[in-house]
C-alpha cells in the first residue's frame, strides 16, 4: 500500500529522522566566564564557533552563545569543534558532551522561516531530542533551576559563566519572589514552553487520573510551539493510546510521520507500531527518491527545486530508522545545491 506524506510544513524545514524517549529535567551545576572558559578547552575557541556558524552553517550566531558554551563547561561537560559532525545528523553543529555522551547542540534549518533563532538539542542515534527553541530560553532554564538548588547549598559558579547574559535574562531569587512554589509552572509562565516540563505536565494529570486535563495539555502542545517538530504530535499519540482512544491516536501518529522523522523523540518503528503501518511508508518513500518517482513529481508540476528539498527530507527520513547519516550526506548535500541552497550544501558536506 502506497502511504502519501508530503506536508507544507515537512517541506518548509527540509529534513527528517527518530529515536529515544521522554527525557528528564535539564541538568545543572556549576560554572566561569566567557572570557576565558572556552579557551581552556585544548583546540576550540568561543571565535571558532562564531566563525563556523557564519562562514559554514551560513547563519547568524546565537548573541550570547559564548556564555552558554561556559556554562556548559563549568557544569562539567567537555567542549567539541563545532565541525566535529561525521557520525551525527548533519543538520546540527555540536557544543559539548557530556560524561554520559550525549551531545548538547545547535540545529541548522535548511530552510527556517526569516528570523527563526537556531533551537538547541540534544544529539540521538536516530534524531534530535529539542531543549530550547533558542540559547537565551536555555540559559534562563539553567540558572532558574540553578536558582531552585540554591536552597540545597548549591554555590555559584554557574552565576559567574552566565555573566551578562545571566544578568540580562535572570534576576537572582526571582524565583521564590515570584511565590510561585513549582519550578515546572514557573519555567512554563516566566521563561518559556519546554517539550519535556509539557510531557511532564501531561503524564502527571493522567497520573492522577484526570484524563482530560492530560489530553487539553496534549493538545496544546501539538500548537506549532515548535515548529518542525514531530514530537509534540507523537506524544499526543502516545497519550491518546492510553487512555483507550486507538482510532484517534492511530490518526495522530500518521499525522507525526509527515513531520521530519528525526524530530519524533522516539523511533520510525515506535510511531508506525501506534500509526498502525509496517513498512509500507518506508516502501513509498524509497520510491519517491527513485529517478521514476521524481519524474512523476515533475509531470504533476512540481518545481525542481521543491523535488530536491523533498528528496532531502526524504533521504534524512531514511538515514534516521537506523541512524546511517553519514551513508547520506553526499546525497543529501547534492539535493540541496539543486535546490539553491549551495550554503546548506556545503555546511552538509563539512568534514574536519
Amino acid at each position: 500500500m502506497r502511504v502519501g506524506v508530503v506536508t507544507a510544513s515537512r517541506c518548509a524545514f527540509a529534513s527528517a529522522l527518530p529515536n529515544f524517549r521522554i527525557k528528564p529535567g535539564i541538568r545543572c551545576s556549576s560554572s566561569l566566564s566567557p572570557s576565558t572558559s572556552i579557551a581552556t578547552a585544548p583546540t576550540t575557541t568561543t571565535s571558532d564557533y562564531i566563525s563556523f556558524i557564519k562562514d559554514v552553517a551560513a547563519a547568524r550566531p546565537p548573541e550570547h552563545l559564548p556564555y552558554l558554551l561556559n556554562i556548559l563547561q563549568t557544569r562539567g561537560e567537555t567542549i567539541v569543534s563545532p565541525g566535529a559532525k561525521e557520525g551525527l545528523i548533519p543538520l546540527v553543529i555540536p557544543l559539548s558532551e557530556s560524561s554520559s555522551g550525549t551531545l548538547t547542540s545547535l540545529l541548522r534549518w535548511p530552510t527556517s522561516p526569516p528570523g527563526m533563532e537556531m533551537p538547541v538539542v540534544e544529539v540521538h542515534k536516530h534524531g534530535v531530542w529539542l531543549l530550547a527553541n533558542n540559547v537565551d530560553q536555555f540559559i534562563h532554564r539553567i540558572l532558574v533551576e540553578e536558582d531552585a538548588s540554591n536552597h540545597q547549598g548549591s554555590n555559584d559558579r554557574l552565576w559567574d559563566a552566565s555573566s551578562d547574559a545571566g544578568r540580562k535574562l535572570y534576576k537572582k531569587r526571582d524565583l521564590v519572589e515570584s511565590g510561585i512554589a513549582d519550578v515546572d509552572t514557573y519555567l512554563l509562565k516566566k521563561v518559556g514552553l519546554f517539550p519535556d516540563l509539557i510531557e511532564r505536565k501531561a503524564s502527571c494529570h493522567l497520573e492522577k487520573g484526570d484524563q482530560v486535563s492530560a489530553l487539553v495539555t496534549g493538545e496544546f502542545y501539538t500548537r506549532n510551539h515548535f515548529p518542525g517538530f514531530g514530537r509534540p504530535f507523537i506524544f499526543h499519540a502516545e497519550l491518546l493510546l492510553k487512555v483507550g482512544r486507538k482510532l484517534e491516536a492511530k490518526d495522530a501518529a500518521r499525522g507525526a510521520l509527515k513531520s521530519p522523522w528525526w524530530t519524533l523523540g522516539c523511533t520510525y518503528q515506535e510511531a508506525a507500531e501506534i500509526a498502525e503501518w509496517e513498512d509500507e511508508q518506508i516502501e513509498y518513500i524509497k520510491e519517491k527518491v527513485t529517478e521514476e518517482g521524481k519524474q512523476e513529481d515533475l509531470k504533476k508540476g512540481k518545481a525542481p527545486e521543491q523535488v530536491a528539498l523533498d528528496e532531502a527530507a526524504f533521504l534524512l527520513d531514511l538515514a534516521s530508522v537506523d541512524g546511517t547519516w553519514d551513508e547520506a550526506v553526499d546525497q543529501v548535500a547534492e539535493c540541496y545545491r539543486v535546490a539553491g541552497l549551495n550554503d546548506i550544501a556545503r555546511f552538509i558536506l563539512y568534514k574536519e
